[in-house]
């Protein structure tokens, strides 16, 4: 059966389904296709024990976040604050320490060192924080170098360059040397300052959705209802000027205007015809997907609270460099997540189930104590595994890619739409910004449906 619409989404995460909601506001027919059998993209719930649901993919919510923020609570959705109270551990130049704050305590060089970085780096950030950044004047220095460059040139101090690598995996779920210093710095500038980004209290991770996040796309399709099409992976487009098919499984669309709003590796796999130019090609090929495992493990109570310590430690050695608290809003079960990043989850997935679990509780009897060897549940998922994400927290742009081909990154082909948080100019790679894509996606598609009908006047 070939069904029609005005427009077809493909792609239901938020930023799909925020922009199918847009144009179904706006009165026209849309069909949301869904290669998985669920909704949510890179958010996921998963039961963690007794009914209790965990955020297996996407998760904090922060200030400055207003879109995310705002349709949350049209949802009927609430938030609680990720729990900060009580000592970070930091390890970090082979030396351990308990502290309060975003910083470790380090020596006064190390320290002063990672002070003037970052104000470089927030400095670099404000001038690139455009909508198209390959048009900063510093853009071709910066796109011709990788991060791991711009840090070794700006961070003095062997463990000053050890934390800005710790953020850079924390952050993209990358290695410094993977990535365009353009990229790196637009992502921060996007995120209004390096702060923004790394800070809990007062930053990105400072809040969760009650009930998880998955529950943002779960409302959304709900108000969708059967516009929402599941088990349909996109296959084949053949578009023109003025329409589109698109076969996805068994089902079969004809569309005045589509929507891709899947990662750019993903929307690369989809077959068009005719090709796409040129220049959408390479971009996407040079756009990779970060690589993060992601692990939640429950304990009976939150132990290292009554210990003093807040849940929250980094190092620069560990394979698991970065947890925190995830204990649900009622206090128990206690729970940490954690994270393999970058070339920590690469190493990470070679070991069978066992083996990374065991490697999980030793990181984690490592930074709280003999209590975290002892758990009741533990679930883990490696994203680059999912067939229909093959990575995260999200796409990163290799050097020398903006500069060439970063146009292609959001203008449209013909009937064809990009969106997607990699599209996004404020809070890039976070659900605001795939709010922010989904957004403009709607805004594009009705401007251009509104011209075809002049035209055709």
């Amino acid at each position: 059966m070939v069904q029609s619409a005005d427009v077809v989404v493909v792609g239901a995460g938020v930023a799909g389904l925020v922009a199918a909601r847009e144009l179904v506001r706006a009165g026209k027919e849309v069909l949301v296709l869904e290669a998985r059998d669920r909704v949510g993209g890179r958010l996921l719930n998963e039961d963690l024990l007794d009914g209790i649901p965990i955020e297996m993919g996407g998760q904090w919510v922060g200030p400055g976040q207003d879109r995310v923020l705002g349709l949350i609570a049209e949802l009927g959705l609430s938030t609680f604050p990720t729990h900060v109270a009580g000592q970070n551990i930091g390890e970090f130049g082979g030396k351990r320490s308990v502290f309060s704050g975003r910083i470790p305590k380090l020596n006064p060089l190390a320290l002063a060192d990672i002070g003037q970085a970052q104000l470089r780096l927030d400095r670099v950030a404000r001038a690139v924080a455009e909508r198209d950044p390959w048009l900063a004047e510093q853009a071709d220095k910066l796109d011709g170098q990788t991060f791991a460059t711009w840090v070794n040139r700006h961070a003095y101090t062997p463990t000053g360059r050890a934390f800005l690598r710790l953020v850079t995996e924390a952050v993209f779920s990358a290695e410094p040397e993977d990535m365009s210093a353009l990229w790196a710095a637009f992502y921060v500038g996007a995120a209004g300052g390096l702060d923004a980004l790394i800070n809990t209290d007062g930053g990105a991770q400072q809040d969760r959705v009650v009930g998880g996040s998955q529950r943002i796309a779960l409302e959304l399709a709900a108000e969708l209802g059967e516009r929402v099409v599941l088990d349909a992976p996109v296959a084949d487009l053949i578009w023109s000027d003025d329409e589109l098919r698109i076969s996805a499984g068994r089902t079969v669309v004809r569309a005045r205007r589509a929507v891709i709003a899947v990662p750019p590796p993903l929307a690369a796999r989809i077959r068009y015809l005719p090709g796409l130019p040129g220049g959408r090609d390479q971009l996407v090929q040079r756009m990779p997907m970060g690589r993060v495992i992601k692990f939640n493990v429950a304990y009976r109570e939150p132990f290292w609270r009554a210990q003093g310590f807040s849940g929250q430690a980094n190092s620069d050695t560990r394979p698991v460099g970065t947890v925190f608290d995830n204990t649900p809003p009622d206090g128990a079960p206690g729970v940490l997540v954690g994270f393999f990043e970058g070339k920590h989850a690469d190493a990470a997935s070679r070991l069978d189930p066992e083996a990374r679990r065991a490697q999980v509780l030793k990181d984690l009897v490592g930074y709280f104590g003999p209590a975290a060897a002892d758990p009741i549940a533990y679930r883990e998922r490696d994203w680059a595994e999912e067939e229909y994400s093959r990575g995260c927290y999200g796409a990163f742009a290799t050097p020398s890619t903006l500069t060439r081909f970063g146009p292609a990154l959001r203008t449209p082909i013909g009937p064809l739409h990009w969106a997607g948080t990699e599209t996004a100019t404020r809070w890039a790679g976070y659900i605001d910004g795939a709010v922010e894509s989904g957004e403009r996606a709607a805004r594009e598609v009705l401007a251009a449906l509104v011209r075809s009908r002049t035209t055709v006047i």
